[in-house]
């Protein structure tokens, strides 16, 4: 019987090889922000996010790759069908703690290297500074592993991830989340986010 996650991580990474290949045939459904894309989410994944969202869904973290799956429906794929609303962000305390619970185990490394930028991208969409710090040094472990041709991509996550960082050390939080979350913006942040950039 086929393993529950795999119709999602078989959407989500493709069937290029290479983790370079990869970013290039998928990089526009990650991080593009496209209606079509968020539109196939919703109907391919939709009643899994939701379900995940509920609780229902926690035996799969049992699995390394079923972890993966897991966070996946709880942090990316809610920012993809819930974009610019509160609910875009309704899982992350849970797939946080997924994440720091699965690091300490050691389950990502039963997972190859592009898998592994999903379950620290959890660390940078927190809050928290500790959590931001944590990103930072999984990165920057993470860049020795890969060959020289697929580093690329790999160094824009370290530096994407800094860059959360400062935000965070700053404000302690994400200015840019503000209004949608019904947050009272301070004139600092106001400021800020006139700045390119600002926002992910």
């Amino acid at each position: 019987m086929r393993a529950p996650w795999l119709p999602l991580l078989d959407w989500w990474f493709g069937s290029a090889e290479s983790p370079s290949d990869v970013v290039k045939a998928r990089n526009t459904l990650w991080f593009g922000k496209k209606k079509a894309n968020d539109t196939e989410a919703r109907e391919r994944f939709g009643d899994q996010v939701e379900k995940a969202l509920a609780g229902e869904l926690a035996e799969w973290a049992e699995n390394p790759k079923g972890w993966l799956a897991l966070i996946l429906l709880l942090d990316q794929l809610p920012r993809m069908i819930h974009r610019d609303t509160p609910k875009a962000f309704a899982g992350d305390l849970r797939a946080q703690s997924l994440v720091k619970h699965g690091l300490k185990l050691e389950r990502d490394q039963h997972l190859d290297p592009l898998q592994r930028t999903f379950i620290y991208l959890v660390l940078e969409h927190s809050e928290d500074l500790a959590d931001q710090n944590h990103a930072i040094t999984c990165f920057t472990r993470l860049l020795p592993l890969l060959p020289a041709t697929d580093r690329d991509y790999f160094k824009s996550s370290l530096d994407y991830a800094e860059r959360h960082q400062k935000i965070i050390a700053r404000f302690g939080r994400f200015p840019h989340r503000n209004a949608i979350l019904g947050r009272s913006s301070t004139d600092e942040e106001i400021e800020f986010l006139k700045k390119p950039g600002s926002s992910f």
